[in-house]
């Protein structure tokens, strides 16, 4: 797939003119120096974790997209469908640090964040950083865990920092938190509330593969883990340099009121008690641009719009009416969102 030529691409290429590179061997890598380059690298990226998620294309296409946003993400699914999978398969692709988190009723904040520790011999507190100082974090069943916990991320996954005994603490870049839940268990839960579930860029799932590609997955599993077989493809300096120039994406003014037009109708739904916030027409905006650049374009089009909007806009709308499990919250959710884009024209 070609990157389109003319006078807006020297915006992505400013973007990308850093010392960033794509390791494909042990020799030295080149720098990126032209968009050709940048696409290849998301390619290179893709590919690698499709080695060990079969048949899952777009949901690897979504993953890169929350990644390139500066996202988060959330993947809602039944156990066994390769949740966990998905998550280590993009931490061992873009290397650096990774943590998983199993969220429990006993978990404590301190046990996220860190915990500040009397050392006798400095007479001093020093602080001890927890698994959320990681470029990549699964949180693990996220909706198991108390509120007190779940808050925990709050200032993480909106700020790229967390406060501890009135100190502000710096976390890496890259940072991607990839929760998981499952929505057909719902006793002994905590749903997330809504201000939690507004930090994800994107709430996604993954499904059942393919029986052709499910037989191929049975033949792999009988060997050894295939993520330990995954080695980095994408270094931090590239990452950084992708998601810099996902903000030169450009975004035509009728692309832009219609997805005004959407965002207005969520608020007067009546299927909806609470609409789409700023914040999250913001998230939209910005995941339609990295979808732009994941298919290798500069520009946006409306399926870009389209294809994201019950992913980035579903699980920040409350419904009117109540529902008794996440899964019938998640369905109805997804059916008013979609009912939305369906009846709203795009500009031609």
């Amino acid at each position: 797939m070609a990157w389109p030529s003319g006078h807006k691409q020297s915006l992505v290429l400013q973007s990308l003119a850093v010392s960033a590179s794509v390791p494909q061997s042990s020799a030295s890598p080149e720098p990126i120096t032209s968009a050709k380059d940048a696409l290849s690298a998301l390619r290179i990226l893709e590919a690698n974790v499709a080695k060990v998620i079969k048949g899952k294309d777009h949901v690897i296409r979504q993953c890169l997209t929350a990644l390139l946003a500066r996202g988060h993400l959330l993947i809602e699914d039944i156990p066994g469908v390769g949740k966990t999978t998905l998550a280590r398969a993009i931490a061992a692709s873009v290397g650096g640090t990774f943590r998983r988190v199993q969220f429990t009723s006993d978990l404590l904040p301190s046990d996220i964040v860190g915990v500040s520790i009397f050392k006798a011999d400095k007479q001093d507190f020093e602080f001890r950083p927890g698994p959320i100082f990681s470029n990549i974090i699964l949180a693990d069943e996220i909706n198991r865990t108390t509120p007190r916990s779940q808050s925990a991320l709050l200032e993480a996954m909106s700020e790229g920092q967390v406060s501890v005994d009135d100190i502000t603490h710096d976390l890496p870049d890259p940072f991607l938190v990839i929760a998981t839940q499952n929505p057909a268990e719902h006793f002994g839960t905590y749903p997330l509330p809504e201000s939690q579930m507004d930090r994800f860029l994107l709430r996604i799932r993954i499904g059942y593969p393919s029986p052709e590609q499910e037989r191929l997955i049975m033949r792999q599993r009988g060997a050894a883990d295939p993520i330990k077989e995954l080695s980095p493809v994408i270094d931090h300096d590239t990452l950084r340099a992708l998601q810099n120039a996902v903000e030169n994406v450009t975004i035509s003014e009728p692309l832009l009121d219609y997805a005004m037009e959407v965002v207005e109708a969520t608020r007067n739904s009546p299927r909806f008690e609470v609409g789409v916030s700023t914040r999250g027409a913001i998230a939209w905006y910005r995941a339609a641009q990295a979808r732009a650049m994941v298919d290798g374009r500069e520009f946006c089009v409306p399926d870009d719009f389209k294809e994201l909007a019950v992913p980035a806009l579903a699980h920040r709308c409350v419904l009117s009416s109540a529902h008794e499990s996440l899964a019938s919250i998640r369905e109805e959710g997804e059916s008013a969102m979609a009912e939305i884009v369906g009846r709203i024209a795009v500009p031609s």
